[in-house]
């Protein structure tokens, strides 16, 4: 098997003891540590350089057949019900007086890929609100910073920040709005805010409760600001969204909106993973989905003696939680997500599994998974984790990933015109393929 990556040596204690604090203090990155686990990784994953423009290829064709579905559904809202959503969700999104529009918005995505037995698979699209970027864009520049022969795979915080400023201009202002009391989140809007700010864009950040509408136009009511904001970049779970005051106005983040929006709600509608039981329906030309996302199958369908070749899933369920996978979730945990789904089965879904190819490290093996970023169709970076075991959940390791340059001296473009060093300089001498651990240490 032609293994499309490397890990290359750790870092000395001391170097990544201050990549660890520049991630703490510059890049957000306030929960370095879960339970008694790092959460950064002290080496780097390294991809080939094809390996990096197939993921490039996919991610975009994906994201393009996600608006496509999206725009189907919109139009045949008979079908949005059969996703598990929440019905004040499928209200909203009926009460659309131009459901088209809706799909021009500026979109940001992420796609979990996996490297396993039969080639690459995707285990799920985040088309909702995607995180990561702390670590993708930050965390990840730390590194490539000590390992020449590197370049990043891309700055997805900053070419968000880009499309933003190009949709809405430099000087606008632009409300972050996220769940205020969850450290995650915050994190993750401070980081982002920094790089908006960077660009010339002005910040707030603000929870969906300090949305008010007027005239189908967003402006944000709180003690630190009032007034106006040019665009609305969504960090708050579609499906929490019903839960919010009236007054919040929460249907005008689904697309009834004179604001431009970042994400619509109408995300929902490729956030659920019950989409592929509709697939047949939409009328969509859909070859790179059923390429890479395994076969999904209602529940139901599937017989109990077959559940170890089945992995089973919450419609909306996010960050790995609550994800029945034999032999990686606990005896108990397995038992209960069982028969919740035997109750519940509108709000799960099975997937067929999918044997991951492990990479060895000098701590054991451990199981990659890579999220390539798209930011308006085009992809911009990805955000790398690694666990021990084949379920990728809170507890996994943000790995930073970085691709095989041509030329050590390879540079990043920027899209103010600066380029970006992808490693510290050390001559001209080739290395279009770094060594590996095991390699480096011959």
């Amino acid at each position: 098997m032609d293994i499309p990556w490397r890990v290359l040596e750790e870092l000395e204690a001391d170097p990544f003891a201050a990549v660890r604090r520049q991630a703490i203090f510059d890049c957000c990155k306030w929960d370095p540590q879960v339970e008694d686990v790092a959460t950064l990784a002290s080496f780097p994953l390294v991809l080939k350089r094809d390996t990096w423009l197939s993921l490039t290829r996919w991610a975009e064709l994906l994201a393009q057949e996600a608006l496509s579905m999206e725009d189907a559904l919109l139009r045949k809202p008979e079908l949005q019900g059969e996703l598990g959503l929440p019905r004040a969700v499928c209200k909203a999104l009926r009460r659309l007086e131009d459901p088209g529009r809706l799909v021009s918005a500026l979109r940001v995505m992420r796609f979990d890929f996996h490297y396993t037995t039969e080639g690459w698979r995707i285990s799920e699209a985040n088309t909702d609100v995607p995180g990561g970027f702390n670590e993708a864009s930050g965390f990840t520049r730390l590194m490539a910073g000590h390992y020449p022969g590197t370049e990043l795979c891309g700055d997805p915080a900053r070419a968000l920040a880009d499309a933003i400023r190009r949709r809405v201009g430099e000087g606008a202002t632009v409300a972050l709005v996220h769940a205020t009391g969850f450290t995650d989140d915050r994190q993750v809007m401070t980081f982002l805010g920094r790089q908006f700010e960077r660009c010339g864009l002005r910040t707030v950040l603000a929870g969906p409760d300090h949305l008010r509408w007027r005239e189908r136009r967003a402006f944000i009511a709180s003690d630190w600001y009032s007034g106006p904001v040019d665009l609305v970049f969504r960090f708050f779970p579609g499906e929490w969204l019903p839960q919010l005051p009236r007054r919040c106005g929460w249907p005008h983040l689904f697309g009834d909106s004179e604001t431009p929006l970042c994400n619509p709600g109408s995300a929902l509608l490729t956030q659920s993973k019950r989409l592929p039981l509709v697939w047949d329906r939409l009328e969509t030309s859909l070859p790179t989905w059923r390429q890479l996302l395994p076969e999904t199958r209602d529940v139901r369908d599937v017989a109990g003696g077959a559940w170890p070749d089945w992995v089973l899933k919450p419609v909306l369920g996010r960050v790995g939680d609550s994800i029945g996978l034999h032999g990686a979730t606990s005896e108990k945990d397995w038992t209960l997500i069982r028969r919740s789904a035997r109750w519940h089965p509108r709000a799960w879904v099975s997937q067929r599994r999918f044997e991951a190819v492990p990479i060895e490290t000098a701590a054991g093996p451990v199981f990659p998974c890579l999220g390539v970023y798209t930011i308006g169709g085009r992809a911009a970076g990805i955000y790398g984790r690694i666990a021990r075991n084949r379920l990728i959940d809170h507890r996994a390791q943000d790995i930073a990933v970085l691709e095989a340059c041509v030329r050590q001296v390879a540079r990043v473009p920027r899209a103010d015109g600066e380029r970006v060093s992808g490693g510290r300089e050390r001559g001209n001498r080739g290395c279009s393929w770094p060594p590996c651990a095991s390699d480096r240490r011959m």
